[in-house]
This record gives C-alpha cells, structure tokens and sequence, in this order.
C-alpha cells in the first residue's frame, strides 16, 4: 500500500505540471472532440511507458549518454516549435474559437494524440526515466509502485479532458482562448529552458 501511494503522489506529481499533451487533452475537452478517445489513449499510453520504465527499461537508458542527450535536445526543440506554435495562434482569431473549430476525423485524431503523447520527450523522461527509476527503488513492491503512478495518470486525464468539456460553455470567448495560448506558450518555452540547463544524468 505504501508503494502505490508512492507511486500515486509521484506520478500527480509528475504529470500535473502543464506540458503539451495536457495542453492538447485541455482544448481537446474546450472543443468537445473525442473526449474519451484522447482521454483513453493518453491514459493508456501513459500506462505503458510506466511499466516499461519500472520494468527495467528507464535504467537501461539512464546508463547510455547519447540516448539521454538525444531525448533532451530533441525535448528543447519539440517545446519550443509548442511554444512558438502557441504563441502564433494567440494572434489568429479564427483558431482560438472552439465552437468554430471544424470536426476532425476520427483517424486524425487518434494520430494527433498519439504524435503528441510518444513524440513529446517530456513523456519519456516523467513516465520512462523519472518514474521507472524510482519504482525500481522499491525492488518487490515496484508493481505496486506503478500500480498507483497508472492511477495517477488515470484520474488527471480524466479529470482535465472532462472537466475542461464540462467548462466549455463558460470559455467560450476568444479572449480566453488568447490567454490560454499565451500561457500555454510561456510554459513550453520555460520547460525547454529548464530542459537545455537540466543535467540528466
């Protein structure tokens, strides 16, 4: 039990810091598009890559240099083109209105959340890296320990992709979306900083 509220603290912990895939399930839930879908998909992703991590694979990363230098340059520049994408867009008005956003396709959409989810570093180094080393501190009851970082990315998902569909009607106004743009890109561009000055090992 003490593992797996480990592994639930730690994985909120985590996953709770607004990066680009939370962004995308956000205006995914503003929109009303394929809520569950980009909701189960991420929290199946997610679930995935921790037990991959834990299982052995975030340390067999940690000990190779170059994989980890490529994880984090290819991070520096992926927030980036987020944050310049998202600052873009607080200047055109015609893509911050939800309500005006054109219907995608189901097999787009599941590309889309699949792109942002394994094409964003930043999910490698919570879940594969950072999760999966802590769990295997906990030799026997590692399991237990992503038993409950799985949960932890669960119930944030879900409550982001929902909770942000349920609020919809009150976001309505393109200043919102200005804003939500503007802060979306500050956070990409302080995590790519933070990433370029981060010593990953």
């Amino acid at each position: 039990m003490l593992a797996l509220i480990a592994g639930l603290l730690t994985g909120l912990s985590l996953i709770i810091a607004i990066g680009a895939q939370n962004a995308f399930v956000i205006r995914q839930g503003l929109n009303k598009q394929y809520v569950l879908l980009v909701v189960g998909i991420c929290s199946a992703s997610d679930a995935l890559l921790i037990v991959l991590g834990v299982g052995g694979l975030g340390q067999l990363i940690q000990r190779h240099q170059t994989i980890l230098d490529f994880i984090k340059w290819f991070g520096v520049l992926y927030l980036t083109w987020f944050g310049v994408r998202s600052l873009l867009a607080v200047f055109k008005d015609q893509a911050l209105v939800a309500a005006n956003e054109a219907k995608t396709s189901l097999k787009k959409m599941v590309g889309r959340t699949l792109g942002f989810t394994f094409l964003n570093p930043h999910v490698y180094l919570d879940t594969v890296i950072f999760l999966g080393g802590i769990g295997g501190q906990f030799k026997s009851h590692k399991w237990d320990f992503a038993a409950g970082a799985v949960i932890a990315s669960v119930l944030w998902f879900t409550t982001i992709g929902f909770g942000a569909k349920a609020a919809s009607k009150f976001m309505s106004r393109p200043i919102f979306w200005k804003i939500l743009d503007g802060f979306i890109s500050l956070v990409m561009f302080a995590l790519a900083l933070l990433l370029a000055f981060y010593k990953l090992k």
